[in-house]
Formats: structure tokens, C-alpha cells, sequence
């Protein structure tokens, strides 16, 4: 038995209704979760454990506490690649900061290859019972180590970027490490013309 026209035609404009507002309900969920993720901080991983090698003047192998390794980028600095001026002297300042045992790493994001960017913070070298109160990538800028990559700057709480900021320039007026030389070359530079 069919139903008469009437109703055929009702139970369509009920079935359009509903879908209506499921996208009204779908549409306001998106935004109140846009907004709830817009409100909350920035979640970063944390690894703790010892850095087993200094790759070069911005990255490190860790191994966790879980025995996990992870490749670790320094997060807002650039040091000069092993070949440029300066890239030795940078992976050795690097491993002076972290050789003071185990080391604790804030990692926001992923980088372009398998390493994670992070604010490492490592042990005054004098001092096991320390707490971990050297942010390493400050301390590579400060010693003339390593730019600030203002590329990423936005990415950095506002706070960072201005002590970057300022290591940098008191790096450069000091002439400290890789400051010392006339002209240096930034890595990123470097790496575009090879």
C-alpha cells in the first residue's frame, strides 16, 4: 500500500529539517571545540634523560628515561654546520652545556625530518643536585654559538624571543664565537648554496 501524497511529501520536509539542524549542531561543535583549542596553551612532549651524543651545535640524541632514543633539535637556534666556521667549536660549547648529566626537553612540534624541535634545559655543569635551569639554546646564542632564527620567532613564547633577541646582539657586540669573524655566514645561508 503506498501512502498518500501528503504524507510522502511531510516525512520529506521532516527528514530535511533534521538534517538542518544535525548541521547547525555539527557547525557549532566545530566552533566551540576551535575555540577551546585556540584557548588552551600549547601542549608540548617532555623528554628526560641523558643525551647520549652531541650531533652538531643544534641537535642531540637522546635516550629517555624509557630507554627510548630521539633525535632533538635545539628549538629558535641555528649553529654553523659542521663544515662552516665555527660548527666544530659550537658542538663542543654544546656538549660543555649538556655534559652535566641528564637533561630535560620541551617539544612542541616535529621538525621536516625525524627530530623533534624542543627548549632543552640542562644541569649547571658544576652542580648534580641542581636543578636544570640552563636553556641551552639561550645559553649557544649568548656564547656566540649559534643565530637566533628569527624565521621561527612567532612559534617562541614572547618572553623567549626577547632574551634571543637580546643574547644575540650582545653576542654580536662582544664578538663572541662565530661573531669574532668578519661576515659569518648564517647555516641556513650556507646549506642554500650547496
Amino acid at each position: 500500500m503506498t501512502q498518500p501524497p501528503a504524507l510522502a511529501n511531510d516525512s520529506g520536509v521532516r527528514q530535511r529539517s533534521v538534517i538542518r539542524r544535525a548541521r547547525k549542531l555539527l557547525a557549532l561543535l566545530s566552533l566551540a571545540s576551535l575555540a577551546f583549542v585556540q584557548s588552551s596553551p600549547v601542549h608540548a612532549d617532555v623528554i628526560v634523560g641523558r643525551v647520549i651524543r652531541v650531533i652538531d651545535g643544534d641537535t642531540l640524541l637522546m635516550q629517555a628515561n624509557d630507554n627510548l632514543r630521539q633525535s632533538v633539535r635545539i628549538g629558535w637556534i641555528d649553529a654553523p654546520e659542521p663544515a662552516q666556521p665555527y660548527g666544530r667549536e659550537a658542538r663542543e660549547y654544546l656538549s660543555r652545556l649538556v655534559s652535566g648529566g641528564d637533561v630535560r626537553a620541551e617539544c612542541p612540534k616535529l621538525d621536516h625530518r625525524t627530530s623533534v624541535v624542543c627548549k632543552v634545559w640542562a644541569r649547571p655543569t658544576d652542580c648534580e643536585t641542581c636543578a636544570r635551569t640552563i636553556d641551552v639554546g639561550l645559553a649557544q646564542v649568548a656564547g656566540g654559538m649559534a643565530w637566533w632564527h628569527r624565521r621561527y620567532a612567532l612559534e617562541q613564547p614572547a618572553e623567549d624571543r626577547a632574551r634571543y633577541e637580546s643574547a644575540e646582539q650582545a653576542a654580536r657586540q662582544g664578538r663572541r664565537g662565530l661573531w669574532a669573524g668578519k661576515n659569518p655566514l648564517p647555516p641556513w645561508e650556507w646549506r642554500r648554496e650547496r
